[in-house]
């Protein structure tokens, strides 16, 4: 007699995990209308059992034996959202070798050992489905593996830290300072005491590492991705986008040019007529261009219990389905093309710099000078006195440029005795080679 339920067993049972079993318990009758089967919640794997929780109906599958899911047959499917690398990577490749298909929202688990896991998925055919790794509640993922299998992809740019996101508006819209917005988030729940990963870009570069690896079909791992917190833009430097006609995000991009790629996440002056320019708060937006399609956008809340849950519940019934119809680990496609990345001389963006110079006559020829030696022209130039009149700031948007040529701009600069400082360079979006 065919089965009429899917057992699963739950790694993890703080807000993700809530989430999860909320989800099924409130959606039992359209998940069993969509996939034919109805989820059962067999087992949860937690730190301390004895811990009071709001759902005290799963009090009963409540465990601290990893072996109790991994070993159990009658569970088909395991949910990692522990997070972290251990013991989620073993807890994984044990469920794999043992037959049973993984959902999981561990980014940094898939953007540094992806490959490996999936690997050992299409060995056993098995399936590993990771949606609720990069931007919540966005189908991305799905996006770029389905809605994308027709067409060649040649961009990816997308806010996909919302933390950094939300102090980026909030600098933005109030005038406030970096440090103040930050205190302000920690207060709120949006950052962590040690924000670290959030500002400095780390988070964000492990989703745009696995963001790559399926959008390119190129092992793409994290230490390919150029990272550039925001702790170092300043008021001053938002203000003056602002009045160039640009707001400040911390963007992440992906982009291929023939078979060469590059990585980056940095603060990102962005035009206000982008779409990316109004996503706001603790908001996530991924902009795709395909070379069929053209521009799409995909926008949505990128963290939360229900958003980032749900998207858990939709890779399970993705494996579910797959179940029924007898195709479980045939539809992934592991990365299969060799990766090839861009030299720094291949790399092209506009850029805006911020530099205190002496305030002297013929100084910004000198600047203009060392720039047009480097093949660099400007697009937009702002003079302004600085330190009560005793230097000047010039604030510059340059054409297209290598990202080699800039740096040696910078190192030269910093050298000159008429620079006394050079406050800021970020990239500016709107200017594509």
């Amino acid at each position: 007699m065919e089965k009429q339920s899917i057992k699963l067993g739950l790694m993890g049972f703080g807000t993700v995990g809530t989430g999860v079993v909320r989800i099924i318990q409130a959606h039992q009758e359209d998940l069993q209308k969509q996939t034919g089967l109805s989820i059962e919640v067999s087992r949860i794997l937690v730190q301390d059992a004895e811990k009071s929780r709001n759902l005290s109906s799963m009090e009963g599958a409540l465990t601290t034996d990893p072996a109790s899911l991994l070993d159990d047959p009658e569970i088909e499917v395991i949910v990692e959202v522990i997070g972290g690398i251990h013991p989620a990577k073993e807890y994984i490749l044990g469920a794999l070798e043992r037959g049973k298909h993984v959902v999981t929202a561990n980014k940094d688990l898939m953007a540094l050992h992806g490959a490996e896991i999936l690997a050992k998925a299409q060995e056993k055919g098995c399936d590993v489905f990771y949606e609720a790794s990069v931007a919540g509640g966005i189908p991305i993922l799905r996006a770029l593996v389905e809605g994308f299998s027709s067409d060649r992809i040649a961009k990816m740019m997308g806010i996909v830290n919302g933390t950094t996101n939300y102090i980026m508006t909030k600098m933005s819209q109030e005038g406030a300072e970096y440090s103040e917005v930050l205190k302000e988030a920690q207060a709120l729940g949006y950052a962590e005491q040690d924000p670290t990963s959030d500002v400095e870009g780390f988070d964000a570069a492990r989703k745009m590492a696995i963001l790559a690896t399926l959008g390119f079909r190129v092992p793409m791992k994290l230490e390919d991705v150029d990272v550039k917190g925001i702790s170092s833009v300043s008021k001053e430097d938002i203000a003056y986008g602002k009045q160039l006609g640009y707001e400040i995000k911390l963007l992440g991009l992906a982009r291929r040019d023939e078979e060469a790629i590059e990585v980056s996440v940095q603060p990102t002056l962005v035009p206000k007529s982008h779409p990316l320019a109004s996503v706001n708060g603790v908001f996530n937006a991924v902009y795709v261009h395909g070379e069929a399609v053209g521009e799409t956008m995909f926008y949505g809340p990128g963290a939360g219990e229900l958003p980032t849950a749900t998207a858990v519940v939709s890779d399970l019934v993705t494996v579910v389905k797959n179940r029924k119809l007898g195709v479980n680990g045939r539809g992934m496609v592991a990365p299969y093309k060799e990766k090839v990345l861009k030299e720094d001389s291949e790399k092209f963006s506009k850029y805006f710099l911020r530099i205190v110079v002496a305030d002297k006559r013929g100084v910004l020829a000198q600047i203009t000078q060392l720039l047009a030696d480097k093949n660099i022209s400007l697009e937009q130039v702002i003079q302004q006195p600085f330190n009560n009149g005793r230097e000047a700031e010039i604030i510059m948007i340059t054409h297209l440029s290598s990202k080699s040529d800039m740096d040696a701009v910078l190192a030269y600069m910093e050298q000159m005795d008429i620079v006394s400082t050079v406050q800021s360079c970020y990239r500016v979006e709107g200017g594509d080679k």
